[in-house]
């Protein structure tokens, strides 16, 4: 229909075939084309008309204009390799020189994979794309004092914006900057779902405007980006018409709130954008959620991003001088003109409470377009600026347009240059309001796709494989009513199955230790353990446990991977009731200490994930294991023994692993020794490894660290976050793992393991010391996160003794977060002295139990750590705002690459631990 609309107009100009004119089709009129044939097919008589049809036209027109504009793109920007073979997840993750340099781009080709390393930063300044040129071709910057000739290149907007809105500009050469928003569609388009879905997540934490419905100009469908929004979970504050209010915290795709577009007719003197970007900043800080034509190259010429939809929604917090609108509303922005993306406009009107148009123009073209509007039940408002129009001719066409939109006076708003902008943004935000009021139409992300379906756009989700997984998570979760009934009666190996069988396993362990164990005693714990493993190996896997499996077990990594994804949502959805807490405290939460504590008692609701499924695997793993060691199984008859396999393939495709059970807060260690093996299989060659742990109390925002500085994906908990530790492997380029040292990095976060008891609490301390003593003696390097100067835990005082009396002592920093105020600042150098310094109450009591009495000695003697040299780092708050609607601060994206920066050279100088290979870390394991 799209060729055929143009083929109307310029058959009407009186070509007899278009196949022999269509290379010489200027690009200039090729917009142009589509909006006036749009308007003369509506006049003609639909179905009943005849044309001639040039049958070269869909080839000869694609092949000059619309294919070769996006592949000169793509080869501009180095991703037409991708094309096929889509860019992944992992692709954009692997660790490689540019991972240690703060470098700048050079050359177009730069510039995707400057983007993805700042968007997995969380920097704030990811869209722009300003390339620095070497006068050395093809050289990267390496250091900033180097001594080098730079230019600031910018591409110098066209004299007149408004006198050929329709008309391309020539296509970028490699010394022209790219528009930000071509080189994100063209980055989405060269990657695979899970990368698509990490850079929108990304997006969302960076408070950058998403990608709603992305155009396609080579195959010409446009894509609905349903999938890559489902990882995006918000917390907004809920005031019901009676009753208290309560912060609420749901997916982003399954809420429903009142949704307003903003689009362009013609010629707009004023901006859409920036307009949107007033109306969302609350007070006079304004952040530029849309990217604009005021901003660094927002004036480039778009050349494959027109027809892009943006979403961006504004979220209340409770306060009422941040709260513009009393509940979460979603805005939409078309970028081009609603005559060239009739389709895109069309949607829109379908799923908008109030679509505002702004144009200088209205002329008889634009008022068919919006007369065929005429059935549709949504509210119009216009935003003219006459002074640069026809105003008679507006006000004309708007009055006829009157009884067709159902629309009065006030629905028009006049803006030039001498009207008060921020009156302006408080009329806009007083309309919005006004239909917020009144009964409206509320939508989800869910129902924007169900419309866009019938619409006939492509939805990212409908893929066959995406389906699949999908069907399969809910037949699992349709049969969860409880989650503790579940656990209790389909998960039937963990719990008290499993914590008899871990306390046991320490028991007879210590004896090991002793001087001269009693032989009776050592038989009992080895006939109660055997007796605990048969028990345990007498089930068989629940129907969940199997579809679990098989689910886990597909032979498409593709499909394998929707369905872990699809079940982390589908459990959380099912699972326990989240804690709710203002979004400002949600990283300051802390368990309470001082009494004793049962150690079988979880510090918080655990809610069911992933987890408990692969815990259930690994105990059926570790039971059978048991029993063929003792003897009372052959080996022949082992069922599981392909269980850890299963598992390195999920550790290898990003998926954290739970080292430690969180349950039980103990080891299965023929399961993770298992596990390891099979990954030393797949390794092959490449086997050699370097393990980073993160330790501190919960809630010090070392999970989010540790995400923002390598791109992973541990459970930002909260305060109710699973709670053991987790591992998840990140690849070292191989063009680069000979510098570094390793072929892979094995990232530990302790999660909630170490909850800050103190000695007070008896066998919680006790435990909490062997954990840390555990997880720091497997490290190479270790990250200690602390809410406060002074508050190292006690358990990892206690760590630190130990593990100097073995020898094996991790290169260590110690990282001290602001979890309150961006402004508090940070440790003068005598704080961080005294941090180091002889011990206070708590080293005093750890050294007491290590029978070291007044030996201990600072920690600056313990791990040659020079206070004065960066082992003591100070990371500004997380937020640049207040939550919901906060930013990511750049400030703490910047602390947290120089982190990143400084650990990957410790690895690389040797300042860590020997580096390990996969069989030494196994025997590690076995050991500690």
């Amino acid at each position: 229909n799209y060729f055929l609309r143009i083929e109307v107009e310029l058959l009407g100009k009186g070509h007899s075939d278009l196949g022999e004119v269509a290379p010489e089709i200027k690009a200039s009129e090729r917009r142009t084309a589509v909006a006036i044939a749009d308007l003369e097919w509506r006049e003609m008589e639909g179905d009943d008309c005849e044309f001639r049809y040039g049958g070269t036209l869909t080839s000869s027109f694609l092949s000059t204009v619309e294919r070769s504009r996006f592949q000169e793109m793509l080869s501009l920007l180095g991703l037409e390799m991708y094309q096929v073979q889509k860019l992944s997840l992992q692709d954009s993750l692997q660790i490689s020189f540019d991972s240690m340099k703060n470098w700048a781009p050079q050359v177009p080709k730069d510039l995707p994979w400057n983007f993805l390393r700042k968007l997995q930063a969380l920097n704030a300044d990811a869209r722009n794309t300003t390339m620095v040129l070497d006068v050395l071709p093809d050289a990267r910057p390496v250091e900033k004092e180097s001594q080098m000739e730079e230019e600031i290149i910018y591409w110098d907007p066209a004299d007149d914006l408004a006198a050929d809105i329709y008309s391309f500009s020539e296509l970028p050469t490699p010394d022209t900057p790219v528009n930000p928003l071509d080189l994100l569609c063209a980055l989405l388009l060269s990657s695979d779902s899970f990368l698509q879905q990490e850079i929108v997540l990304k997006m969302a934490l960076c408070q950058f405007a998403l990608p709603l419905v992305l155009p396609d100009s080579e195959n010409h469908y446009h894509t609905f980006l349903l999938w890559a929004m489902r990882g995006i979970v918000r917390t907004w504050w809920s005031q019901p018409p009676r009753g208290v209010g309560s912060f609420r915290e749901d997916s982003v795709v399954s809420s429903r709130a009142p949704t307003f577009a903003f689009v362009r007719m013609d010629v707009s003197s004023n901006s859409k954008s920036q307009l949107l970007n007033a109306v969302l900043s609350p007070g006079h800080r304004q952040w530029d959620c849309f990217w604009h034509r005021d901003l660094n190259l927002g004036t480039n010429a778009r050349e494959i991003s027109d027809g892009l939809v943006e979403i961006s929604w504004f979220f209340p917090s409770g306060r009422e001088d941040l709260d513009i609108f009393p509940e979460p509303v979603a805005f939409l922005n078309l970028r081009g003109d609603i005559g060239s993306h009739w389709l895109q406009f069309k949607l829109l009107t379908e799923i908008s409470s109030a679509v505002f148009i702004l144009t200088d123009n209205i002329s008889k073209k634009e008022y068919k377009l919006l007369y065929s509007m005429k059935e549709s039940t949504t509210k119009y408002y216009f935003i003219l600026s006459p002074y640069r129009g026809k105003r008679n001719t507006n006000l004309r066409f708007l009055n006829k347009l009157i009884p067709v939109l159902k629309i009065d006076h006030s629905h028009v708003l006049v803006k030039v240059s001498s009207t008060d902008s921020d009156s302006f943004v408080k009329r806009i935000r007083a309309i919005v309001g006004n239909v917020l009021r009144a009964p409206c139409r509320r939508v989800s992300v869910e129902d924007m796709a169900h419309a866009a379906r019938k619409l006939g756009l492509k939805v990212d989700e409908d893929c066959e494989e995406c389906q699949k997984a999908k069907d399969l998570m809910e037949r699992i979760t349709r049969k969860i009513k409880d989650s503790d009934a579940y656990r209790r009666d389909e998960l039937r190996l963990q719990g008290d199955p499993w914590r008899k069988a871990a306390q046991v396993e320490k028991e007879f362990c210590q004896l090991q230790w002793a001087v001269d164990p009693p032989e009776k005693h050592r038989a009992e714990l080895r006939r109660r353990l055997l007796e605990l493993r048969m028990q345990q190996n007498g089930h068989d896997p629940s129907l969940g446990v199997q579809e679990f499996i098989s689910g886990i077990s597909s032979p498409s990594l593709s499909e394998k991977q929707y369905f872990l994804r699809w079940m982390e949502w589908g459990l959380a959805r099912v699972a326990q009731p989240r804690l709710r807490q203002p979004p400002e405290t949600l990283l300051t939460l802390r368990p309470k200490h001082g009494g004793p504590t049962d150690l079988g008692e979880p510090l918080w609701p655990e809610p069911l994930g992933v987890e408990h499924f692969l815990r259930e695997m690994g105990q059926f793993y570790e039971a059978e294991s048991c029993l063929v060691e003792a003897g009372r199984l052959p080996a022949g008859q082992r069922r599981f023994a392909h269980f850890p396999g299963l598992a390195s393939e999920l550790l290898l495709t990003g998926l954290p692993l739970e080292l430690i059970d969180g349950s039980t807060l103990s080891m299965p260690v023929r399961w993770v020794t298992g596990l390891l093996k099979e990954l030393h299989i797949r390794l092959e060659r490449r086997s050699r490894l370097v393990v980073l742990s993160a330790l501190g109390v919960p809630c010090t925002g070392k999970s989010t660290l540790l995400n923002t500085m390598f791109g992973l994906r541990f459970a930002t908990g909260k305060s109710c976050g699973p709670r053991g530790a987790f591992m998840q492997l990140i690849t070292v380029a191989e063009g680069f793992s000979q510098d570094l040292g390793c072929d892979h990095i094995l990232v530990i976060d302790s999660g909630g393991l170490i909850g800050g008891a103190l000695t007070s609490a008896g066998d919680r301390f006790e435990l909490e010391a062997s954990l840390a003593t555990l997880l720091m003696g497997l490290s190479n390097v270790t990250v200690i996160s602390l809410a406060e100067t002074k508050d190292i835990p006690a358990a990892i005082l206690h760590a630190f003794l130990r593990l100097e009396k073995t020898g094996h002592m991790p290169n260590y920093q110690f990282v001290y977060q602001n979890l309150h105020d961006v402004s508090v600042p940070g440790p003068r150098p005598r704080d961080k002295r005294q941090l180091l310094d002889p011990p206070g109450d708590l080293s005093r009591a750890a050294a007491q139990m290590e029978k070291q009495g007044d030996g201990f000695r600072a920690l600056v003697g313990l791990a040659f750590c020079d206070p004065e040299k960066q082992h003591i780092w100070h990371i500004p708050g997380l937020w640049h705002g207040a939550p919901p609607m906060a930013a990511v601060s750049l400030a703490y994206s910047e602390a947290i690459f120089e982190l990143k920066r400084c650990l990957l050279e410790n690895i690389r100088n040797g300042l860590s631990n020997q580096n390990k290979n996969i069989q030494q870390l196994i025997e590690l394991v076995r050991r500690l």
